[in-house]
């Protein structure tokens, strides 16, 4: 061996260590194997961050932000309620919400796409009489397995892509990982829906997550278009009551009608008052497509008022002036104080406590002027002991109060601070916008079809997918950052160069001859086998994409020495790095159901490694004929 292999064996070793041993985070990780290269001369100085710049990097990047668009529009959850059976028994059920599950990760980021069907999962665990876990960890595996199926399904697949770029070929398109990767999905799903579940230790779920503000009373107008005209109460109710919502009043032409009969029509501009968890809100508002009574577009009101007053206020300012000299004066600034307050701004939901020195105790929404003066809308209110029964716009608010209040962020903060009330702990509150989840799903139809067709690269047309977004709003701009999961950008754009070190040393070769020559014996075939365990072995305790990046060398270079098919061996790299089944730290879905599905370490083996060999048993002669050696 010569001495930059060596270097760069002693530094992946201690890599892998570090990844193994869980005690700093994976992109610190990365970053510290980065830098070792660079010390000691195997990853050129002027060259170590060419890793940001990677085309995996870039995709990887845009499609977070672009999930974030079909989380925060609804997109997802209108899907989950068009696909998923409502009284259906246990086998159809897991079937529907594992597919969905895997149908939306071969889209959207695969964490998303499991948080988004988390709450749905824990809601089915009861109608079908099992423990949540046993739903959230077929569900959690249902989403890794989607990941397989498509170019941006996971960023292992991004990286494989790269790799066999940089090799000399063209990258994969966006359905070349489908017929292994379909497969595979598919009899994971089915096995998992049919006898895997059975393998699931029935635990109860560790303490609760996040807390409970109890039930909030809103308001919802039935439009003329909304399939509630026509039905009964009662119908109302049970279409919505997987919701857990209850409605407590009908106001129609103003007068209010407590505790109505549920055999009574709903009505065209009917106001009802439910009585729902904040959580559950966008999915009771979502089925018949209905938005809150109080939703109105703050956003446009507060800018108005803010134009006019700021406006008003330049003009009082400029009264001293004389009129020939503060004219033009005026004129600008007065213009500048129009387009200061349109200035778009992002606009937040945020639960506020009322407490007892608050002084908005004892007013109503109405008193304070909450729209005209502040652009706020006070969406529902949850109080303590007995739910409130007035409008809201009229309901004077109580201590101990809780609100649920959308309006602009900086708006929000100075009526917080002027308020005197406490906001909680920040938690994902959604709701729905039918328009908006049109246009998010929109686009990232068209960017899959504009890389289906290849009319672009990949990270060209999710780039211009996410200047869509940002332009159409879909997400937040102060979101478009903050949606992007940073250390996994960080891991990919560090590690990339390290395994180029791999290449350029020609310690990828040297490991490749000794997989080859000591436990493939020379055979093609059982050396893919031994590439395909190993991937996956590697992706059961350490990060996906960093198994992908630290393979990908060492299946070219097997591929190499063997004299046969690459693609064989880089696809095999790729649905190993998605067939981390065994431990709950070899992916973030594992991780998630931990504490939910109340699971010990050794509890994801038990149907995790049946899976693992069921993906053995059907990749590889998938591979063989779909990428022959």
């Amino acid at each position: 061996m010569t001495l930059p292999q060596i270097l760069i064996s002693l530094i992946l070793v201690a890599t892998l260590g570090l990844f193994l041993w869980g005690r700093f985070r994976h992109d610190v990780v990365a970053l510290a194997s980065l830098m070792a290269c660079v010390l000691a001369g195997v990853v050129p100085a002027d060259t170590a961050f060419t890793g940001f710049g990677h085309p995996a990097v870039i995709t990887v990047a845009c499609v977070l932000v672009l999930s974030q668009g079909l989380q925060n529009t609804g997109a997802v959850d209108w899907l989950a309620r068009s696909v998923l059976p409502r009284n259906a028994g246990r086998t159809v059920s897991l079937v529907a919400l594992m597919g969905l599950g895997a149908a939306l990760s071969g889209f959207m980021n695969n964490v998303g796409a499991m948080a988004l069907l988390m709450p749905i999962a824990v809601q089915l665990s009861g109608r079908l009489n099992l423990t949540p876990g046993q739903i959230l960890m077929p569900l959690a595996f249902g989403t890794i397995l989607g990941g397989m199926t498509t170019l941006v399904g996971t960023p292992p697949n991004l990286i494989v892509s790269g790799f066999r770029r940089e090799a000399g070929g063209a990258p994969f398109q966006m359905f070349d990982f489908a017929p292994v990767g379909v497969a595979v999905a598919v009899l994971g799903v089915l096995f998992v829906a049919l006898v895997g579940w059975r393998l699931v230790p029935a635990r109860k779920p560790a303490g609760g997550a996040g807390f409970d503000t109890g039930s909030y009373m809103t308001e919802v107008r039935i439009p003329a278009k909304s399939k509630a005209v026509g039905l009964t109460l009662r119908a109302f109710e049970h279409e919505i009551e997987a919701s857990g919502a209850q409605i407590v009043t009908i106001v129609r032409n103003e007068v209010r009608m407590t505790a109505p009969h549920g055999g009574r029509i709903i009505r065209e501009n009917d106001v009802l008052m439910l009585l729902a968890d904040v959580g559950a809100l966008a999915e009771a508002l979502s089925v018949f497509g209905i938005k809150l009574e109080e939703q109105k577009p703050a956003a446009d009101k507060a800018k108005k008022g803010q134009a006019e007053e700021q406006a008003a206020e330049v003009s009082e300012a400029l009264t001293d002036v004389a009129p020939g000299e503060a004219r033009g004066e005026e004129d600008a600034e007065v213009a500048e104080a129009k387009a200061s307050a349109e200035r778009d701004e992002e606009i937040v939901l945020r639960e506020l406590a009322v407490l007892p020195s608050s002084t908005i105790v004892g007013r109503s929404a109405s008193d304070l002027k909450l729209r005209t003066r502040f652009g706020l809308n006070l969406l529902a209110v949850s109080r303590a002991h007995q739910p409130p029964r007035s409008r809201l716009r009229e309901l004077k608010l109580q201590s101990g109060d809780l609100l649920l209040m959308q309006g602009p962020a900086e708006v929000m903060s100075d009526f917080i601070n002027e308020s005197g009330c406490v906001p909680l702990g920040e938690r994902e509150l959604r709701i729905p916008d039918k328009r908006m989840a049109i246009i998010a799903g929109a686009i990232m139809l068209i960017a899959v079809l504009v890389v289906t067709l290849g009319l672009l690269p990949a990270a060209a047309a999710f780039a211009l997918a996410l200047l869509a977004t940002m332009l159409a709003k879909t997400v937040p701009l102060r979101q478009i950052y903050t949606s992007i999961d940073w250390p996994v950008v960080v891991l990919l754009a560090a590690l990339i160069p390290v395994a180029g070190a791999m290449q350029t040393t020609g310690a990828a070769d040297l490991l490749s001859r000794f997989l080859v020559e000591n436990i493939a014996q020379g055979n093609a075939i059982a050396a893919l086998a031994v590439v395909l365990i190993v991937t996956m072995t590697l992706s059961d305790v350490m990060n996906n994409a960093a198994t992908a990046a630290v393979l990908c060398p060492v299946a070219l270079g097997i591929a190499s020495t063997l004299g046969v098919n690459p693609d064989s061996f880089l696809m095999a790299v790729a649905i190993g790095s998605s067939c981390a089944f065994l431990t709950p730290i070899g992916h973030q879905n594992n991780t998630l159901i931990l504490g939910p599905g109340g699971f010990r370490f050794g509890d994801y083996w038990k149907l995790g490694l049946p899976l693992e060999l069921l993906v053995i048993v059907v990749s590889l002669p998938l591979l063989l004929v779909v990428w022959p050696l």
